[in-house]
């Protein structure tokens, strides 16, 4: 039995929260929202002042807040972060401690700028025709200790291949433990966890849910696994590519549409039209899966947003022989090395990487897919072959196109691509690629320790 979920809040007050999670040990709240770079930013609130942060919300200087964008003075200096309920979940990981999702307002209205305002403008859209997306996130990561050469691995984790080694899988679970039971208690239904492919790397799996209810539990997530892990003495990292020789970390969006009966849209079914190639899709899914094709040079800025994430996105050899990162932009029929896979009547979006802000990623992915939709977008012929074994000219004959190599070539995407602007927002838009570029620029111009030893007393 779940003791640590509250009792739905659509309809309950302030006050019955209060006494809910006081008779429970709830002392504070961490009011929590998420900046534009997806890191969790928050206030702790003392218990009784839980309708403080409803209306008017937390207040929060603008200006000091990544991406926003707000000056430093007048009524748009202060940005408001209002609670919103549904969220409200005791954190079994922190005893006496509950966390509650705020909604960005700037002088009184949504703010534009705020990543889940912008992934809450895409979900009403979906919600006018009826739908809405279901999707599972698939977190990887590394648990890394500190040692004399920095962080790494465990010792004993030197496995060529690694992939479901269940010795460190074992070691790991003091961590593997503590992690999923408070996942279980806030309601996520952690059904597997799996050493990955790369030393040090894990990947845990829990149940699905609508596009908004998603992004708020990697967030979750992420807060409990990073305070569990650092307890274990720890760190728990999702940089996408930590180690030059191993694969890097994914986030995979698993996505599927339905209507309001609950019904699947993208298989086929009474209510859907088949969409042919014999990949059990429908004509809907292939509409919408044309759309993440059509726009992935831009989605790859939202979903591959650093500097990182780049050494990932390339083809190469891991440590393990094997990538499994996209770097085409195609789909095929369960086939890991395109950027969309189709499988069990469902796409797997395997762009995104463990950086992602999963808000913005989402709303993007959002966006596309009905762009594909309302255009009838062709999806064109799906790609069963390792597109890694192929070579340059083979690819070319199927229009394979590469994904952006470097994150100023996917900010310069998103800048450019007009229709996904327009559905996201000019604002938030406009600072992400400020910052992405500024990012990518900074990059660019420093010197590396293998420039020096590379290039140094050579001429």
């Amino acid at each position: 039995m779940d003791t640590n979920r509250l009792d739905s809040t659509a309809a309950r007050s302030t006050e019955e929260s209060q006494r809910e999670l006081a008779a429970k040990g709830v002392r504070f709240v961490f009011a929590q929202f998420t900046d534009i770079h997806g890191a969790a930013k928050g206030k702790l609130i003392p218990l009784a002042h839980l309708d403080d942060i409803v209306s008017p919300g937390a207040g929060f200087s603008g200006p000091s807040i990544w991406g926003t964008g707000l000056p430093r003075t007048g009524p748009r200096s202060e940005y408001y972060g209002r609670a919103d309920l549904s969220t409200l979940k005791i954190m079994p990981w922190l005893p006496g401690y509950a966390r509650v999702v705020l909604d960005g307002h700037v002088a009184g209205v949504p703010f534009d700028a705020c990543p889940r305002q912008v992934l809450r403008k895409q979900v009403e859209r979906l919600a006018q025709r009826g739908w809405t997306l279901n999707t599972g996130l698939e977190p990887e990561f590394f648990l890394l200790q500190k040692g004399a050469d920095g962080y790494d691995a465990e010792a004993a984790d030197t496995l060529e291949k690694p992939s479901y080694d269940t010795k460190s899988l074992l070691r790991r679970r003091g961590f593997i433990e503590k992690l999923t039971t408070s996942l279980d208690q806030c309601g996520l239904g952690v059904f597997q966890i799996d050493h990955e492919d790369a030393t040090g790397q894990f990947e845990v799996n829990y149940k699905y849910a609508d596009a908004l209810k998603a992004a708020d539990n990697f967030m979750l997530f992420k807060m409990a696994a990073q305070h569990i892990a650092e307890e274990e003495g720890m760190l728990f990292s999702m940089m996408p590519k930590p180690f030059a020789d191993r694969p890097g970390s994914g986030l995979h969006f698993h996505l599927s549409l339905a209507n309001v009966a609950g019904k699947p849209l993208f298989a086929l079914g009474e209510e859907t039209e088949p969409g042919g190639r014999d990949l059990g899709l429908s004509s809907l899914a292939y509409h919408f899966m044309a759309g993440l094709l059509n726009h992935a040079p831009a989605l790859t800025a939202l979903c591959a947003p650093t500097v990182n994430s780049y050494k990932r996105l390339m083809c190469g050899q891991s440590q393990s022989g094997t990538s499994w990162a996209p770097a085409f932009i195609g789909y095929g029929d369960n086939n890991r090395t395109t950027v969309a896979r189709v499988v069990y009547q469902r796409i797997e979006w395997r762009l995104p990487d463990s950086s992602a802000n999963p808000y913005l990623a989402l709303a993007g992915v959002i966006a596309a897919g009905l762009d594909g939709i309302d255009r009838a977008l062709a999806a064109g012929e799906p790609v069963n072959q390792d597109v890694y074994e192929m070579s340059d000219a083979a690819r070319a004959e199927l229009g394979l196109k590469l994904l952006p190599q470097n994150l100023g070539e996917a900010a310069a995407a998103l800048k450019a691509d007009t229709r996904l602007i327009a559905a996201l927002g000019t604002d938030i838009v406009n600072e992400f690629v400020a910052l992405k570029s500024a990012e990518w620029i900074e990059y660019s111009q420093h010197v590396s320790a293998w420039e020096t030893k590379r290039y140094l007393d050579r001429f």
